[in-house]
């Protein structure tokens, strides 16, 4: 199967996160699946008139496209002729390219916030007009109409991240490639469940201070940073803590909180990312499949019993109190 990549508006971060994917790298992942490149703006050699032709012969069905990945959010303005971003060298926007080329494909996949709901290109008064590929945010219909679906039967696929892990690209593509992707395999925002099913949350290193309400107070210290700091990974939906960045890494085990990437409209939470809006003193944003009243009283019962090593390893930048081991009894 063949992939063509377009880039649109957006800083190119889902390709870079895409190119750390490892053991094996992307381009032998890819070729073993007998997935290749038509082109890639950044991976390609080609460039110019090849591509021009190569982009034509799809759009007039002389070449087959079996999968159209699209990078960054599309602009439609200025008044909705997309002329605000250009592919260069066609004298044609790439939102129209994106209308020729989308019903063409065998498969559509908007990879990154940007391309699935607009992201952080559509945040504040949007003059570009940013939207995703076929979502406005958390609304259906972009610059796709809700009612598209590609060759396949299938809407747009969303995969989305701020960037967006590279496992999650390949393992769509992969899916896509040995036909294993139907519609019931994506939830309610098109997103691939097999990482969307998961809280990032799960497996997070702060856990046990999650369970005893232990919080931080500032960046970088170990507690949980939901009750002052903003982190939302108790309702923000990727395996990020489960399978890992390059194999270890997530915001939360770097000491940042989840903003919570992976869904629309997450650039304008409205106050500060690693802020934690309140209302009498409770935090705003909570579990999300948990009623409030029972996780007030729970948390008031967890504080009442943290252990005081847990207590003040939450305030500090490292393990300043080990675990007791004791000696079992003779």
């Amino acid at each position: 199967m063949n992939i063509l990549w377009l880039q649109s508006g957006g800083c190119g971060g889902c390709t870079m996160s895409l190119l750390c994917a490892e053991d094996p790298n992307v381009l032998a992942l890819l070729a073993g699946a007998g997935l290749e490149f038509l082109w890639h703006p950044t991976l390609s050699e080609a460039t110019g008139a090849p591509v021009r032709r190569m982009l034509e012969d799809i759009r007039e069905e002389r070449q087959t496209l079996d999968i159209l990945c699209v990078e960054g959010s599309i602009l439609r303005g200025p008044n909705g002729t997309g002329r605000f971003h250009m592919l260069a060298g066609t004298g044609r926007s790439m939102l129209d390219w994106l209308l020729d080329l989308a019903p063409r494909a065998g498969h559509v996949v908007a990879v990154g916030t940007c391309a699935t709901y607009g992201g952080v290109t559509s945040a504040g008064e949007n003059p570009a007009d940013a939207v995703g590929v076929q979502y406005d945010g958390a609304h259906v219909g972009g610059a796709l109409a809700a009612e598209f679906r590609s060759r396949s039967g299938l809407p747009v696929i969303n995969v989305a991240g701020c960037p967006t892990h590279p496992d999650w690209v390949t393992e769509t593509l992969l899916m896509l490639a040995a036909g294993e992707m139907r519609a019931e395999m994506l939830d309610g925002y098109g997103r691939p469940r097999f990482y969307a099913d998961h809280l990032v949350h799960h497996a997070c290193p702060k856990n046990e201070f999650y369970e005893y309400k232990a919080s931080a107070t500032h960046l970088s210290e170990m507690g949980c940073m939901m009750e002052h700091l903003g982190c939302v990974g108790t309702q923000a939906v990727g395996d990020c803590n489960i399978r890992g960045w390059n194999g270890e890494g997530s915001c939360t085990r770097a000491g940042y909180p989840c903003i919570n990437c992976t869904a629309p409209e997450f650039e304008e939470p409205g106050h500060g990312f690693a802020e934690t809006p309140k209302f009498a003193g409770i935090p705003v944003g909570l579990p999300s499949d948990m009623p409030k009243a029972w996780f007030m009283a729970l948390a008031s019962l967890s504080k009442a019993a943290t252990p005081p090593r847990i207590a003040r390893n939450a305030v500090a930048d490292r393990i300043t109190v080990p675990p007791s081991l004791k000696k079992p009894k003779p």
